[in-house]
Order: C-alpha cells, then sequence, then structure tokens
C-alpha cells in the first residue's frame, strides 16, 4: 500500500504543478505590458504644394469645393518600381541596375538591416523557456580510512544520472514584449535607412550621369566653335594676304581660336571625374570603364508630383525617424517595468542510479519545481531617472521626426521652384542665344564685305559662345532639379514595402 500512496501523492503534486504552469500562463495572457502604448506623433500637412509652375511636374486635380483631403493611398499618383526608367535612357538603366548588385555601400546597408532583423528573433527568445538536458557517469571510491567508515561498507559507487532543466520567467510586466516591440521597430527603421541609401546612391547615379551628358553638350558645341574658328583664321590669312586684313586681325583670331581650344580641353578634367564616380557607384574597373561621349539630347519627362499628404508615406528617412520614435516609446514600458518584480519559474527531471539497469526506471525518477519573486527595494532613484531620460528620449525622437519632416516638404519645395524657375530662365536664354545668333551673322557678313573690323566678329562670337553655354548649363541643371525632385518624393518607395 504505501509505494500506491507514494504514487498517488506524485501524480497529485504533477498536477498541482501542470496547474500552476497553466495558472502562470494565464495571468501572462491577461497582462498588458506596462508603459504607453505607442500612436505616432501627429502632423497635418498642407493642402498643396506652392512651387507647381513647371510644366515638367504632372500636378493632381485640386481639392473638391467644399470636400476634404481623403487619406492618400501612397500608390496613387506616383512613381514606382524603377523609377529612373521614366528618362527613357537605356544606357542610364544599365547603368542604374549595376547599384543593387554591386554598390558596396548598399551591400553594407544590407547587412546592417538583417543584423537588427535578427536582433529581433533574439530578443522573442525570451519569451519562451530555455530548457538543456545532461547525462552524467560518475564513478567514485570512498576512503575506507574516513570517520565512521565500517568494515563491509561499499567503497566504490556509480552515479549515473539523465536529466533535464527548464527555467521559464513570465513576462507579466511586458518588459521582453516591449522589448520585442523596440527590437522590431528598429528592424523597421533599418529597412527604411537601407531604402534611403538605395534611392540616394540611384539619385547620385542619374544626377552624374546627366552631368556627365550635359559636359558632353558642351564639348560638342566647343568642338564645332573650334572648326569654325579654324575656318574663320584660315579666312582672315587669307584676307591679310589679299591685303584686306590686318596682322592684328589674324592675331585675334588666334588668341579667340586658342582660348576656345584650352576651354575645351579643360571640360574634360570634369567629365572625368564624373565618370569615375559613375564608375565607383556602379563597381566598375575603373581602369577599362569608359562611357562614349553623349550628348544630352534628351526631354525631360514629367514628374507625378502627388498630394503632400504622401510625402508621409514615401520618404524612408521620414519612415526611419517614426519607426525610431516608436522604439523609443518601447523603452519607456522596458524602464517602468523594472518596478515591478522579477518573478521566474524552475523545473528539473530526469533519472538516477548507480546501476545500469535500473537507470531508465520509475523509481529512478526525480524531479523538482520551484518559484522565485525577487523585487528592488532601493536603488537611490535609478529607475526613476531611467525612466524619466525614457520619456525625454522619446519626445526628442517626436522632435525629430516632425523635424525630418519639416526638411522633407523644404527639399520637395526647392526642387519644384527650381524646375519652375530654371523653366523660365530656359525660354529667356533660348531668345538669347537666337539674338547673338542674329548678332554675329550680321557682324560676319558686315566684315566679310569690309564693313567692320574683326573685333567686331569675335564680341558677337564670344557672345554667343557664352549665351550657348548657359543655355546648354541651364538644361544640366533642370536635369538635375528633375532627379532631385523624384529623389525628395521618395521615388518608388513607400511604408507598406518595410518588413512586419
Amino acid at each position: 500500500m504505501k509505494p500506491v500512496a507514494q504514487g498517488a501523492t506524485n501524480r497529485r503534486r504533477g498536477r498541482e504543478a501542470a496547474l500552476g504552469c497553466a495558472l502562470a500562463l494565464s495571468l501572462l495572457a491577461g497582462c498588458k505590458p506596462v508603459g504607453p502604448n505607442y500612436r505616432q506623433p501627429a502632423y497635418p500637412p498642407p493642402a498643396a504644394y506652392k512651387e507647381t509652375g513647371a510644366s515638367t511636374v504632372a500636378v493632381p486635380p485640386p481639392n473638391p469645393q467644399g470636400g476634404g483631403w481623403q487619406p492618400a493611398n501612397p500608390s496613387d499618383g506616383m512613381l514606382k518600381g524603377n523609377w529612373w526608367e521614366i528618362y527613357q535612357d537605356p544606357q542610364l538603366n544599365r547603368l542604374e541596375d549595376r547599384i543593387a548588385a554591386t554598390n558596396v555601400q548598399l551591400l553594407e546597408a544590407v547587412e546592417t538591416y538583417q543584423a537588427a532583423r535578427d536582433q529581433v528573433a533574439v530578443v522573442r527568445a525570451n519569451l519562451f523557456p530555455t530548457v538543456s538536458a545532461s547525462v552524467s557517469d560518475t564513478p567514485e571510491k570512498v576512503s575506507s580510512n574516513q570517520p565512521l567508515f565500517k568494515s563491509g561498507d561499499t567503497i566504490y559507487a556509480n552515479n549515473l544520472l539523465l536529466g533535464a532543466q527548464a527555467s521559464w520567467e513570465p513576462d507579466f510586466w511586458g518588459r521582453i514584449r516591449r522589448s520585442v516591440e523596440q527590437a522590431r521597430a528598429n528592424a523597421q527603421a533599418s529597412a527604411a535607412d537601407l531604402a534611403n541609401v538605395d534611392l540616394t546612391l540611384h539619385a547620385e547615379m542619374a544626377a552624374d550621369y546627366f552631368a556627365l551628358r550635359g559636359l558632353d553638350s558642351e564639348i560638342r558645341l566647343l568642338t564645332d566653335t573650334v572648326a569654325d574658328l579654324e575656318q574663320q583664321l584660315k579666312l582672315t590669312r587669307q584676307r591679310l594676304a589679299g591685303g584686306v586684313s590686318t596682322e592684328v586681325d589674324v592675331a585675334q583670331a588666334q588668341t579667340q581660336l586658342e582660348t576656345v581650344r584650352a576651354q575645351l580641353i579643360d571640360l574634360g578634367v570634369a567629365r572625368a571625374q564624373y565618370e569615375h564616380a559613375i564608375g565607383t557607384l556602379g563597381n566598375y574597373d575603373l581602369s577599362t570603364f569608359s562611357i562614349p561621349p553623349s550628348p544630352l539630347d534628351l526631354p525631360l519627362p514629367k514628374i507625378p508630383l502627388g498630394v503632400p499628404s504622401q510625402l508621409l508615406e514615401r520618404r524612408p528617412d521620414i519612415a526611419a525617424a517614426e519607426r525610431r520614435t516608436d522604439a523609443s516609446n518601447a523603452q519607456i514600458g522596458i524602464a517602468v517595468s523594472a518596478y515591478y518584480p522579477t518573478i521566474s519559474l524552475s523545473a528539473t527531471g530526469g533519472f538516477e542510479s548507480t546501476n545500469p539497469g535500473t537507470w531508465i526506471e520509475g523509481p529512478s525518477s526525480l524531479w523538482t519545481l520551484g518559484a522565485q519573486a525577487a523585487e528592488l527595494l532601493f536603488d537611490a532613484g535609478q529607475r526613476h531617472a531611467l525612466t524619466s531620460q525614457a520619456r525625454h528620449t522619446y519626445e526628442a525622437q517626436a522632435d525629430a521626426y516632425r523635424n525630418t519632416i519639416f526638411s522633407a516638404f523644404e527639399d520637395v519645395e526647392d526642387q519644384l521652384s527650381g524646375l519652375r524657375i530654371l523653366e523660365q530662365e530656359s525660354s529667356e536664354e533660348a531668345q538669347a542665344v537666337a539674338a547673338a545668333q542674329r548678332a554675329f551673322d550680321l557682324s560676319n557678313a558686315r566684315y566679310k564685305g569690309g564693313v567692320t573690323s574683326y573685333l567686331e566678329v569675335l564680341t558677337a562670337e564670344a557672345t554667343l559662345l557664352e549665351n550657348q553655354r548657359t543655355a546648354i548649363d541651364i538644361e544640366s541643371r533642370q536635369f538635375a532639379s528633375s532627379v532631385g525632385l523624384v529623389r525628395a518624393l521618395g521615388g518608388g518607395w513607400d511604408v507598406t514595402q518595410l518588413p512586419k
């Protein structure tokens, strides 16, 4: 009867232990994490952008009269995917496609994000018990000369032990859940950082590429001008031989020719630097990499602008700042949880015997269950200071988030005003080029007719060349502002691409 009673007692204790674990789980399920739940800081975006006068900007229809703006879908009326394809330049497409696979700065950002993502799994693991197992065989011999040793006692023994241990700290107060929340928000911020690096690199590639093509347009212009000046020098020498021109005319023609030749050579410095920058972004071997001459003969595409509310969903730097605000809020809960007791549960079970034949048998079984609670009674105000620090850090991050939004809207307005003003300047400069061309043609005809000196021709030609170069510079700046607007609007990204 005694073994039966012992077995019943063991079963009762096992049921009590299981009931205790179930009770702990139910309490854990009903306990909400301490600390404030996160609410995204509010920011009311403006109803419309101010600088929308450029013809290359696709402005959405105005707000209906008497109606309110509806929450914008980030994908409505915006660029998608490979945004650089709107320029319809196959060479640019090839260069941009290199970035994703080869750019080391982007690969670094990828690894940083993956490390942040792994940290979520590291922290989440603390929600579950840790279980370990061990097996040991410990032969031992006791001294026959030890105190109280009696003749006939066993001096050799063998202890066989097979055991398992489990420990668990139930997350009653939400410290671990807040830590998981923080790690997840940080991983999402890292993903947004990755998207921002990707956007910046692609925009830099496009800007450098169009700057190089703008230089190629200037090189073509100066090359044609050199050829024209060579013909003018030849004509001036012929007129000198015929007694129509003077040595001064020849010297002036020679000076103008050599000056333009020097300017043409000087453009090679900037072109080489842009070519190197493009090669580095694409991780090309610079010793063999080159881009063939390709003047900037492209039309500016229309950039879909969208409404201002969409900007909050399309800029990865705004998303990163917002996610870090969430992470800072979770830190408050982690700090508050330090005011509550730490509760831990432990269990051990297994088999122990001195005889291999009876090792894995019921009488050889053993188990223990334990629970412990600890509360910090005095810390000289450390917990209070840490909680206050967490709250101030959250407020600072919330302000940083709003400041990022302010800067984003400033960036968009800058690019919009640049496109609008440069378009007006381009129109005026085109008229200036046409007027300078007429003045040069008239001066050249007057010189050939012997009515004026060669100085008038040189002056008219220098003015024409200056205006032509200015027109090319304005065109290059328009492409730079176009790429800048795409970057300022977030490219083809939106917050739906953040990992969950």
